[in-house]
């Protein structure tokens, strides 16, 4: 087993810079002399609480809304003449194509991330997405060819699927439970705002017909998201989980004191217990070995299988997300989008003046709906529920489910519509409703719970119906010190004590 080693509470200028600014660092200093510091950068690096927080929030914030917008953007671009007209008027089938390859794009993506993600880290990886996407933004907003829109489209799929994997993640592991719920519902409502986004900039361009500027730079509006993200990750710490489970405890420990505030340090009492229950963690899960492919579809102790089952199934207003849990407004949102569905349904049945602005009423419904519910689970709950060790491979299959789903949804709702009409809404209909008893039987509730205390969850459950059904204590630290005990014969150094043991 690696040797862990621990913060010795020393600080200097530049201690928390990440490897990823060493180039920015060296290039500061050529500019203004080797002597001189980049004082602008610190202020920027030495963020602490609620700013740092707020910052970290904001970056996935814009990630979030560029998924929205992604999945609006080529929909608002798709029936106008210039697009038609560039790509030799595309048949149904074709259009299906071009939507729904970039999902699967996303799907390669969240692949790529369940390979690569655990080794570049939280950051890296969106980094790297991000990087994968600015290629793709560029092909697609100069594509002339089908094959170049359609490939295009692949490679900015690519880099969503890997965003999408990480993003989630990175936000969990670096917020407490009590701000994981409101961050749930700001970035499901930045997700849905991304849509008409994108159909507001579809508009808006149209007005530059029968230019392809009207179809182009809405494409190219993706960038806009990109430099955002990639100007300000390289100020923004790492994981402090990531960090430990690669052994850099010392950068872990003062990620978890800025996290706190600006008068936490890294030898205090609330800091070390954070850090000793993830330390704690991770021996335990060292103790088995490598994590293997298998081991993310086996049950065993950690309840591996079911974690990556509940992570790949569903995909909740502020006030109350953390008083009645996940569960319950996962619920209450699923039933009422199958309500909507019915209602759709028999108005297109209908099919008249009223029944018309009746159908348009409950499409607008379902979409709000969906989104305060069903939605932010989607993205966070498998990133809640799976264990350290196997979580980056975990929330990859849980997104990649969610892409495949996407693109079989995209790709034959076209056809499906022509053949089925009204019919279609009703089969979506009796889908949203499973959700309710499939929520309430397998769904543990994660609100007010840290993400180790989840570990101890499926560490108490056998496979199958759960019985963690409501939100945790309003005190999310009473579980850590007894978490670590259970741990087994785990003896965690404390930072600056003279009693401090080596393990």
């Amino acid at each position: 087993m690696s040797q862990v080693r621990y913060a010795s509470g020393q600080e200097d200028d530049d201690a928390s810079f990440d490897e990823d600014d060493d180039d920015l660092l060296a290039l500061l200093r050529e500019v203004g002399g080797a002597d001189s510091q980049p004082s602008s950068i610190i202020m920027v690096k030495r963020l602490t609480g609620s700013a740092l927080r707020g910052a970290i929030a904001a970056i996935c914030g814009v990630a979030f809304l560029l998924f929205g917008y992604d999945q609006g953007v080529l929909g608002a671009v798709l029936g106008l003449p210039s697009f038609r007209k560039e790509f030799n008027d595309p048949d149904r089938n074709l259009e299906g194509i071009i939507a729904a390859i970039y999902d699967i794009g996303c799907f390669v993506g969240a692949i790529v991330a369940f390979l690569t993600a655990e080794r570049f880290g939280r950051k890296g990886s969106i980094k790297w997405g991000s990087w994968i996407m600015v290629v793709g933004t560029i092909l697609q907003t100069t594509a002339t060819e089908k094959v170049q829109i359609i490939i295009s489209r692949i490679i900015t799929g690519i880099g969503n699927g890997i965003n999408t994997v990480n993003v989630p993640i990175w936000q969990a592991e670096s917020f407490k439970s009590s701000n994981r719920g409101a961050m749930l519902v700001i970035q499901s409502a930045l997700i849905a705002l991304g849509f008409p986004v994108s159909t507001f900039m579809g508009l808006a361009s149209s007005q530059a017909e029968p230019s392809s500027f009207s179809w182009r730079w809405p494409i190219a509006f993706q960038g806009f998201f990109l430099v955002i993200i990639l100007a300000v990750l390289p100020f923004l710490p790492e994981s402090p989980r990531w960090l430990v489970s690669h052994d850099r405890v010392e950068e872990a420990t003062e990620v978890f004191a800025r996290l706190e505030g600006a008068t936490a340090t890294v030898t205090d009492e609330k800091i070390i217990r954070e850090r000793d229950l993830v330390i704690a963690s991770v021996r335990h899960e060292r103790e088995v070995g490598e994590i293997s492919w298998a081991e993310v579809f086996t049950e065993g102790k950690n309840r591996n299988l079911s974690r990556v089952l509940l992570g790949a199934g569903p995909y909740m207003p502020y006030l109350f997300i953390e008083k009645a849990g996940r569960r319950k407004v996962t619920m209450l949102s699923a039933a009422g989008c199958s309500f909507c569905m019915v209602m759709i349904s028999i108005m297109l049945k209908v099919n008249t003046l009223v029944s018309n602005w009746v159908f348009v009423a409950f499409t607008f419904l379902f979409f709000d709906i969906f989104s305060w519910g069903i939605l932010p689970v989607s993205w966070m709950y498998a990133s809640e529920i799976m264990p350290l060790r196997t979580r980056n491979k975990g929330v990859a299959l849980g997104v990649g489910s969610h892409w495949l789903s996407n693109f079989v949804v995209v790709y034959v709702t076209p056809t499906a519509i022509d053949n089925l009409g009204f019919k279609l809404y009703i089969i979506w209909a009796v889908l949203n409703a499973s959700f309710v008893p499939i929520t309430y039987l397998f769904y543990p509730e994660t609100a007010r719970r840290s993400l180790e205390d989840m570990d101890e969850v499926f560490y108490q459950e056998k496979f199958g119906i759960t019985k963690t059904r409501s939100p945790g204590s309003r005190k999310p630290g009473l579980v850590m010190e007894g978490a670590v005990e259970d741990y087994g014969s785990y003896e965690v150094e404390k930072v600056g004590t003279e009693e401090a043991k080596q393990p």
